[in-house]
């Protein structure tokens, strides 16, 4: 049997990047999805590709209201709910995130606001929903290595790695609170992961020299979406179902080197 046969989840930033990588291997594994991403075209992109097992919901995870909407469509057209994975977020660079005493009013805002406000109203909808069904449940929470093994000269982006560090401060909360209602709050944390949000970094000749010695698994590489699928897959299923409250980051050795 597959692993997520009969199973309904919410994927909050799946169209692209990591996202669309973890929609593609949950839908093989028998998952009918959700997934919510911003634009309308990119939504039904996915629609298109991954067929009659998914929904897609176009709307930004910064709003109060997506998650609940996104829960809500994942009952009424698959008729349950049984878990959630949010990669939304991004960098907030360009808004005025940077070094501390450089950051932005404005940048801090922003960053925190994509990267954790967004997350909390995905985990509080769950949360609700599962309580509501009586059913128990699994969020996976997208975090990243900055949130507590800080790279000074390369990502010294303040605002994102204390989202960052928020995020497994919210998820391990959460999982201490509701391990008696049997749901169950994870974060996978990457290093750095070719996607649309590290364009930047994977042409600079400097970082990628950085990486080669950071990451240096299989070669000293990027990793690529599909590193993470496995893990993801693991959260999201049954085959997880004593874990809770985990970090489990993958991510080329950076935190060994």
């Amino acid at each position: 049997m597959s692993r997520l046969s009969g199973k309904v989840l919410v994927v909050i930033g799946g169209t692209s990047g990591l996202g669309f990588s973890a929609a593609k291997a949950f839908v093989r594994e028998g998952a009918r999805l959700v997934v919510v991403g911003r634009t309308a075209e990119k939504v039904a992109a996915v629609e298109r590709e991954l067929g009659s097992s998914v929904a897609g919901l176009a709307a930004d995870a910064m709003e109060s209201d997506t998650a609940a909407r996104a829960v809500a469509l994942a009952v009424q057209k698959f008729g349950g709910f049984n878990g959630l994975y949010h990669i939304a977020g991004g960098s907030g660079r360009r808004q005025g995130d940077g070094p501390l005493h450089e950051l932005t009013d404005e940048g801090w805002q922003f960053t925190l606001k994509e990267n954790l406000t967004s997350l909390f109203y995905s985990n509080r909808a769950a949360a609700q929903q599962f309580l509501k069904q009586g059913s128990g449940g699994t969020v996976l929470n997208m975090g990243s290595v900055l949130g507590w093994s800080p790279s000074p000269g390369f990502f010294s982006t303040h605002a994102y790695a204390t989202a960052k560090a928020g995020i497994i401060g919210l998820t391990q909360s959460a999982a201490a609170h509701y391990a008696k209602d049997n749901i169950r709050f994870n974060v996978l944390a990457p290093a750095l992961v070719a996607t649309p949000m590290s364009a930047r970094a994977q042409t600079d000749t400097a970082i990628l020299e950085f990486i080669r010695t950071k990451q240096p698994l299989d070669g000293g590489r990027i990793g690529q979406p599909e590193d993470l699928d496995a893990a993801a897959l693991f959260f999201m299923s049954d085959d997880s179902k004593f874990a809770t409250g985990q970090v489990l980051a993958v991510d080329g050795g950076w935190c060994v080197s």
